[in-house]
């Protein structure tokens, strides 16, 4: 694999890279060092919210107004996976099919396999592919498991936010980390009743939020009503994600970093007999905290 033919647009060749990125095939690692000097340059959009509220439509919407201003843009769909099996159903290109034969758009459904957080592992490496690529614009899709996708707050410059009517104790939703990750809130399906008590309840707890470090603490995130499924609303959940002032900076990829220090220290065990393990400690043959430190101290460089 070689950077040239991706700088240049390729996209035959981002499309192969996309794949041995996504399977950590040798050279993969390669690649991205030699990309990440021309990135940096795209806006990053991390949409997030619980299954059934939009995120598909919405990105589907925003990828038009995008392509409508000459905007190349690149699409992260992170699918819902087996815990056993991997595999995933990938729907979101099913979803998203007008814009297949579009030069200018780029999709890429991914599978979360297990990770936490609603991202799959090579995220991070897809995006920073796709900004090499020359991509304006890379809206990321999470899995939209719930309360624990905030991973994508380190990832995404911003991250957009989807609520929706009806689906119980709207502050009840809006604990656990999802409130403090919003850069902007997307109230959608909003001609649904109850909307305008969501929207109020989300106002109301907007100033208790305490944001984490990776997103901007002087930044209020405004609501923004929209009928995705219509079109209504999505140009100004647009102007709402450009006004965020933030992006990804230091604090973005210091936890970034973590992540990453954290994947290859797993990949060194990945030998380990892990099963083995858990059943001599269960029968008490063995504890815990000496297992790790001899691991530890097996695989210290």
């Amino acid at each position: 694999m070689r950077a040239g033919p991706i700088l240049a647009g390729d996209l035959r060749a981002l499309a192969r890279a996309a794949t041995a990125i996504e399977n950590r095939a040798p050279g993969a690692e390669t690649l991205l060092r030699e990309l990440f000097p021309h990135t940096g340059r795209a806006l990053v959009i991390g949409i997030t919210g619980p299954p059934g509220a939009g995120k598909s439509t919405l990105v589907d919407h925003l990828i038009r107004l995008l392509r409508d201003e000459g905007r190349r843009v690149g699409v992260i769909c992170v699918d819902p996976s087996s815990p056993w099996t991997g595999g995933a159903i990938l729907g979101d290109r099913i979803r998203m099919q007008r814009h297949h034969d579009d030069p200018g758009v780029f999709i890429r459904s991914m599978a979360a396999r297990g990770c936490l957080g609603g991202l799959a592992r090579a995220t991070t490496d897809m995006t920073v592919l796709l900004d090499a690529a020359g991509f304006d614009t890379i809206l990321i899709e999470t899995v939209g498991v719930g309360q624990d996708e905030v991973e994508i707050a380190k990832l995404a410059g911003v991250t957009v936010v989807l609520l929706v009517p009806g689906l119980g104790d709207g502050v009840q939703a809006l604990k656990a980390g999802i409130m403090e990750i919003a850069d902007v809130f997307v109230l959608n399906k909003a001609d649904l009743p109850g909307a305008d008590r969501l929207e109020r309840e989300v106002k109301a707890v907007l100033g208790l939020a305490t944001r984490p470090p990776e997103v901007d603490a002087a930044w209020t995130p405004p609501v923004v009503r929209t009928v995705a499924s219509e079109g209504r609303g999505v140009a100004e959940a647009l102007a709402a994600i450009r006004a965020y002032p933030g992006g990804r900076k230091a604090g973005n990829w210091a936890a970034l970093l973590r992540e990453m220090l954290r994947e290859r220290l797993l990949e060194r065990f990945a030998d380990t007999d892990f099963q083995k393990a858990g059943e001599e400690v269960a029968a008490r043959r063995r504890d815990p905290y000496s297992l790790v430190d001899e691991w530890i101290d097996t695989h210290t460089i």
